[in-house]
């Protein structure tokens, strides 16, 4: 199982939504609340998200590899969680 990295900003509209359908999909999928995920707000982190090659927010890594940048569908959270599930 591998880390799932969130960069968000609190104010954004996509990110909040995206969050939404990471509770959602965890809920419907119980096994996926084992996979860590840690959630960043670049405002508050910039030296990480300094790190990180991304523009838009809400951006997804499983394991430092860029599975999704910016506006999030609900499948798209899915295939975040799909993607830190495989070996």
């Amino acid at each position: 199982m591998k880390s799932v990295l969130m960069f968000i900003l609190e104010n954004c509209p996509y990110c909040r939504k995206a969050l939404k359908y990471m509770e959602e999909i965890m809920e419907e999928t119980p096994r996926y609340k084992e996979i860590p995920v840690r959630i960043v707000d670049e405002k508050l982190n910039p030296e990480l998200a300094e790190e990180y090659d991304y523009y838009y927010v809400p951006t997804f890594y499983v394991d430092d590899e860029k599975v999704h940048e910016g506006v999030a569908e609900k499948e798209d959270v899915r295939r975040v969680f799909e993607k830190a599930e495989e070996e």
